[in-house]
């Protein structure tokens, strides 16, 4: 469980310093290729999120 718990805050981590660099890239294209890269690891975040909680019911279940 610690493996999911690291690979979490890894990839929030990663969606946070890509909206930062969103945030202040001054080109149009960069900009929007870092939301789309910061977008993606938030869903991958929520992903493995989910799949912490779905094997941690499933243990007590």
């Amino acid at each position: 469980m610690q493996d999911y718990q690291t690979q979490l805050e890894k990839l929030r981590k990663d969606a946070a310093e890509c909206a930062l660099i969103r945030d202040l890239a001054t080109d149009q294209a960069k900009r929007e290729l870092f939301e789309r890269i910061s977008n993606h690891l938030t869903v991958l975040a929520d992903q493995v999120e989910q799949a912490m909680n779905d094997r941690t019911k499933g243990a007590v279940a």
